[in-house]
């Protein structure tokens, strides 16, 4: 398979050749996650009606284009992840986020199987509709609205709180679309609970209990950060509530995970009291500048060299290897306030890396999506190059070698083939 040197293939190519100890699976999937996909009419679901797992926009869009410009992916979702195999670089299964995007390159046809630039380049399976989904809470809501899953049904994700509380421009952080989500969502007329009610979760964990056969092994809580309070509490104990209920009726059936800020030791300490084993307390991007300018609500309300502080203190209550917090892998490079060179980006995040890591902490990231609503979106439609997310994978394999770390638990099993972690392909490297 060759190509000519300025198209995306070409690109793809030339990345695959230069870096060899970065699988092709992983550059393939890096370009899917940073760039999006474009689906044919046919290759789209019947929303919760069909044979095939719909789209759940279970707390981000993850699109590159409004809702509004999706078309016929706006009312037919496509499907929440999608599954590579063969192909010309004889793929290993590679499961891959579906993020939408009319205009890519990359096109998933009828007969489900994706092309770039009109090349075969992978077999598609798509995920299959589970049976939890077919069935309602007695409300008559949906499972997939109140606790859908991903990762191959992996995780089951509850975004318990569809808002974010660090609001407008002076607060948001410039990639985070939460709050444009729920906004754009309510005006469609879809389904999407603000506060999810205790009651509504523990009846949708029941309906997956009863129904999965036993494939899914994790759960999240998440949504925006509390900075005051919602139903009258503190965000340690809002978010908390949820875990004291899930694990007191279902105890030790999941690993319990939370995504909140990085709360001080005590408030760390009662998620664990709660039933959390797993806390992500997402730093998003390590440069001092960049993280005051991409996360100005956390650097206002906490603060960075807090916010690193309380990280190793949560390692303390948790065990160095439960704490795991995200960056967003690429907004490092997005203009106008980024590093002006890939090897800069890189070096920033490897120092980041490396701070962590030297205390136990194995930090985890995400591909940036370039969501269109957001300022780094639109003044970045195309997102990060390439080139820095490849590297990235080979520097994050490397640094926990050297560190003698293992991958974070909590995210099934890595390797080519193994790895079900939708949203970057760190897991599929290791």
């Amino acid at each position: 398979m060759s190509a000519t040197v300025g198209t995306r293939t070409g690109l793809v190519e030339e990345l695959i050749a230069r870096y060899p100890e970065v699988p092709p699976e992983a550059v393939l999937k890096e370009d899917l996650l940073r760039t999006g996909i474009a689906f044919d009419d046919d290759a789209l679901t019947d929303n919760l009606d069909g044979a095939v797992k719909p789209k759940s926009y279970f707390i981000f869009s993850f699109d590159q284009k409004p809702l509004t410009e999706l078309g016929a992916a706006a009312t037919q979702r496509p499907p929440e992840e999608i599954a590579l195999t063969g192909g010309p670089w004889e793929l290993h299964r590679t499961i891959v986020s579906v993020r939408v995007n009319p205009e890519s390159p990359y096109r998933v046809d009828r007969e489900l199987r994706l092309s770039l630039e009109g090349r075969h380049l992978a077999d598609v399976t798509l995920p299959p509709m589970p049976e939890y989904y077919r069935h309602e809470l007695s409300n008559g809501k949906t499972v997939m609205e109140t606790a859908p899953t991903i990762e191959w049904g992996y995780l089951i994700y509850l975004t318990v709180l569809r808002l974010c509380q660090y609001f407008g421009a002076h607060e948001e952080c410039g990639f985070c679309d939460i709050n444009h989500n729920w906004r754009q969502h309510k005006k469609a007329g879809r389904p999407y609970t603000g506060v999810k009610p205790v009651e509504d979760v523990l009846e949708a964990l029941a309906l997956i209990d009863g129904h999965d056969d036993g494939a899914t092994h994790a759960y999240t809580l998440t949504g925006g950060s509390v900075t005051s309070t919602v139903d009258g509490l503190a965000e340690a104990d809002f978010y908390g509530r949820y875990a004291q209920e899930i694990e007191q009726r279902f105890p030790g059936r999941w690993i319990g995970k939370v995504v909140a800020q990085a709360l001080p030791k005590s408030d760390a300490q009662r998620f664990k009291d709660y039933g959390i084993s797993i806390y992500h307390p997402n730093y998003e991007v390590w440069d001092k500048r960049l993280f005051s300018l991409i996360s100005p609500g956390k650097e206002r309300y906490v603060g960075r060299e807090e916010w690193h502080r309380r990280i190793l203190d949560a390692a303390e209550v948790f065990g160095p290897a439960n704490v795991i917090p995200n960056f967003v892998a690429g907004v490092e490079l997005a203009k106008p306030f980024g590093f002006e060179t890939i090897d800069e980006a890189i070096a920033s995040t490897v120092e980041g890396l490396d701070f962590f890591m030297s205390h136990g902490v194995a930090p985890r990231f995400t591909t940036w999506c370039p969501e269109p609503t957001t300022p780094l979106g639109r003044d970045n439609p195309g997102g990060a190059p390439l080139e820095y997310h490849v590297r990235l994978l080979g520097q994050y394999r490397e640094a926990l070698s050297r560190h003698g770390l293992r991958p974070p638990p909590g995210y099934g099993e890595p390797g080519l083939g193994k790895a079900v972690f939708s949203v970057s392909s760190f897991m599929d490297v290791l």
